[in-house]
C-alpha cells in the first residue's frame, strides 16, 4: 500500500471516528464516544506515520542527490552535478509537503 493511500485510509478513519465520536454525544453512550475518540486518534496516527517515511525518504533524497551534486563539482561533471541539485531539491519539496 502506497504511503498517499495510507494517508487517505487515515483521513478517513479519522472522519469516521469523529462522526461516531458525535453521535455517541448525542445519543449519550460514552462508550460510542470512546470507541469514535479512539478511532479517530488511530487515524491520525496512520497519517503521522505515512508522512513521517515521506519525510525520511525525502530526507534520503536530499542527501543523495547533495552527494551527486559535489561528486559531480569535484569531477567537473555538469551533468551530474545538475541532475544531483534536482535530486536534492525534490528531496527538500518531499520534505516540507509532509510537514
Amino acid at each position: 500500500m502506497s504511503n498517499a493511500s495510507k494517508r487517505s485510509e487515515g483521513a478517513a478513519q479519522e472522519a469516521g471516528g469523529k462522526i461516531k465520536e458525535v453521535v455517541g454525544k448525542v445519543v449519550g453512550s460514552e462508550r460510542i464516544e470512546a470507541e469514535g475518540r479512539a478511532r479517530k486518534l488511530e487515524g491520525r496516527a496512520k497519517q503521522e506515520a505515512a508522512k513521517a517515511r515521506e519525510r525520511a525518504a525525502g530526507k534520503v533524497e536530499e542527501k543523495v542527490g547533495a552527494l551527486k551534486n559535489r561528486v559531480g563539482a569535484l569531477i567537473d561533471d555538469e551533468e551530474l552535478e545538475a541532475k544531483g541539485r534536482v535530486k536534492e531539491l525534490t528531496g527538500q519539496a518531499r520534505q516540507k509537503a509532509n510537514r
